[in-house]
């Protein structure tokens, strides 16, 4: 980043519909990120409705097919696409291809994740998704939640940024209880700490 540049270029990775994209947009619109700018959005697959959010807020989309590349030859699309577009900061938002170490590697304290529970409950490998929620409700918890994470190598590790609790209420089903985490956490902590980071990055 040059020493005088204003605003963190962000490029947000998706790969479905984009709901946590679409609350990302929303809040720099209403200037709830002013040291940051969403510059691009990557899809891992092509049909991925989050494409058509971001062509409806003007942000240039594109789809870098994760099923169609080997591990190598998809992140180096995806660094190709960050360089073009001089990315500062990734952001995870339902993102469902796994980066490796290497990859991350090359972003240390630039790459921001969201979780569907509170850290370190119901995370680790095989944990995203209705299956995170689904587990919660089969332990039997009466609260969970939604975290925002750097991402430094491991999966759901790195320094947590931001927490927010979310109960759970008689009666919820997996679905019913996403919605609410979204709601409550999710829509509310992504903008909070993408302008944390952007802040961050553009005083240091």
């Amino acid at each position: 980043m040059k020493a005088n540049q204003k605003t963190a270029r962000i490029a947000v990775f998706v790969s479905g519909g984009g709901t946590n994209l679409e609350h990302l947009l929303l809040a720099q619109e209403a200037g709830q990120i002013p040291h940051g700018e969403i510059v691009l959005v990557c899809a891992s697959n092509e049909n991925a409705y989050a494409l058509t959010r971001a062509a409806n807020h003007g942000v240039p989309g594109v789809a870098v097919p994760k099923k169609q590349m080997t591990q190598e030859a998809f992140e180096a699309a995806l660094n190709e696409k960050l360089a073009e577009y001089r990315v500062d900061v990734i952001i995870l938002a339902g993102f469902l291809s796994i980066l490796s170490a290497d990859f991350v590697k090359q972003w240390p304290d630039r790459i921001i994740n969201v979780h569907p529970s509170l850290i370190p409950s119901f995370c680790g490998k095989g944990m995203y998704g209705l299956k995170v929620h689904e587990a919660a409700l089969s332990r039997g918890v009466k609260v969970t939640g939604a975290t925002v994470h750097l991402v430094n190598e491991i999966p759901d590790g790195g320094r947590i940024l931001l927490q927010k609790a979310v109960d759970i209420l008689p009666g919820d089903t997996a679905e019913i209880l996403q919605r609410r985490v979204m709601e409550q956490a999710e829509w509310i902590l992504l903008p909070q700490a993408a302008e944390m980071l952007c802040k961050q990055i553009t005083e240091n």
